[in-house]
């Protein structure tokens, strides 16, 4: 529930982010400044910014936050599995998928070159 609606505010904030990023005017002036045409800007103060600017800046914030929050959701399970496994090793049971199971010895499977076993040395009787 929590994720769904972290996905949902952050591809929110995402879209909103890159349409107030693409509504900007560009503050440098491009080469038009370079050649004298943004003398204007250069000894003008620069004033509070508009609301796009304020706007960028508020979406970004909420962008890394939720960005952070779904790395720390998406990273609860696994702290949750490895606190489990811990659990399970701490009373002996966390190596029990991993036993292996004793096998018959094969009758018809001993080398070629080897010695026959001595009489009454294991086997059935």
């Amino acid at each position: 529930m929590l994720t769904t609606f972290l996905d949902i505010v952050h591809i929110s904030v995402c879209l909103f982010l890159m349409l107030v990023v693409l509504l900007q005017q560009g503050k440098g002036g491009g080469m038009g400044a370079a050649f004298g045409g943004g003398a204007q800007q250069v000894f003008g103060g620069r004033g509070a910014g508009n609301i796009l600017t304020r706007a960028t800046a508020v979406c970004a914030g909420i962008f890394m936050l939720t960005s952070v929050s779904l790395a720390y959701v998406s990273s609860s399970g696994d702290r949750d599995l490895k606190a489990r496994i811990v659990e399970e090793q701490r009373k002996g049971k966390g190596n029990e998928g991993t036993k292996v199971k004793p096998t018959k010895p094969a009758l018809s499977a001993a080398p070629a070159g080897s010695a026959p076993a001595p009489v009454g040395a294991g086997g059935s009787p």
